[in-house]
């Protein structure tokens, strides 16, 4: 029988590996290919930890016209930080090559995860922002403020203001002191004292944090917004002002996912919005099957839970990458 070798990539490996330009690349052509139904990718399967405050989530998807084909186990704890030093949401990816079903990589997928889904919010800024943005509220300063912005100025290039806000003054000040020389002179960085200062007036508000209960209120929010909701990706989890939903254009990255976690999932359950109310997928949006934003006055709203064919398409290009360039250890599995 024939040796089977694994290219296992540790997050050091990778971390030098992607650029967000690229990242944003890959992901937007898997949309676009899930969009025209060139994709397998059942809904994420949850195991829900209760007494530890965390989920555990599988993650299996195929492009079959790019030949790409991925599974991934990630957890989100969002009190890993302080009870262990560890991030809140962590994770690893096999990389399956779809001819034999044998394993082509298996590498650390918690970076990944964090540029992909920056990127799913660049592209959603893309389509359905206004293109003279320039005033950004973000509501939480972890690892997706981050990496949300990083997508925002591959976008915009250039962004007059960011104002940061997060339940933990330490975490705006670490954010503001390792993001400003990353943003140069591309974007000025504010520490507000609430949500709500870093909200009204703004183009662009993003809202990345585990929360159960709104933080964005609907009279904050001015007419031409748009809103990216990363937070809410588990049942019960909420970021907005329901209300909000009740006069926006919204979009989903994923029908299955959304009803069931994502920003949608509370009003919809308590009636205050129906499922005629979504607009539709951004993936539509992406391949020219519906229109994103038409109007300057227009609120919208991108509800993103995490796509598997975006940590698929990622993975692939960090193999392509590692083997370029001869990074990683190769493991004998069989």
């Amino acid at each position: 029988m024939r040796r089977m070798r694994v290219l296992f990539l540790t997050e050091r490996n990778i971390k030098p590996l992607l650029l967000m330009s690229e990242v944003i690349e890959v992901v937007e052509a898997a949309f676009r290919e899930k969009a025209l139904g060139h994709v397998q990718m059942p809904p994420k399967i949850y195991v829900t930890y209760e007494k530890y405050n965390g989920d555990l989530r599988a993650m299996p998807s195929y492009l079959e016209r790019l030949d790409i084909s991925a599974v991934k186990v990630v957890n989100s704890h969002p009190d890993n930080p302080e009870k262990f030093k560890l991030p809140t949401v962590m994770a690893i990816i096999v990389l399956v090559d779809p001819r034999s079903g044998a394993p082509l990589s298996i590498m650390s997928g918690t970076w990944i995860t964090a540029m992909r889904t920056g990127a799913a919010g660049g592209i959603a800024a893309k389509y359905l922002a206004r293109r003279d943005s320039r005033v950004v509220g973000l509501i939480g300063a972890g690892m997706q403020g981050r990496t949300q912005l990083l997508a925002l100025l591959s976008i915009y290039e250039r962004l007059e203001e960011v104002r940061v806000w997060d339940r933990s003054e330490a975490r705006i000040k670490e954010y503001i002191s390792e993001m400003s020389p990353l943003c140069g002179e591309r974007a000025r960085l504010l520490p507000v004292k609430n949500a709500k200062e870093a909200v009204e007036d703004a183009d662009i508000i993003v809202t990345a944090t585990p929360s159960r209960k709104p933080l964005v209120s609907d009279e904050w929010v001015s007419e031409g917004t748009h809103i990216t909701c990363i937070g809410a990706d588990a049942p019960g989890k909420e970021e907005l002002d329901p209300h909000i939903l009740t006069h926006a254009k919204i979009y989903v990255d994923d029908w299955d996912q959304a009803l069931h976690s994502g920003e949608v999932n509370v009003p919809l359950s308590k009636g205050i919005i129906t499922k005629e109310d979504i607009y539709g997928e951004l993936c539509e949006v992406v391949a020219g099957l519906k229109p994103g934003r038409t109007s300057r006055e227009e609120i919208t709203v991108f509800s993103s839970t995490g796509l598997a064919i975006q940590d698929a398409v990622t993975a692939k290009l960090v193999y392509e990458k590692a083997l370029a360039g001869n990074l990683g250890q190769w493991i004998e599995m069989i």
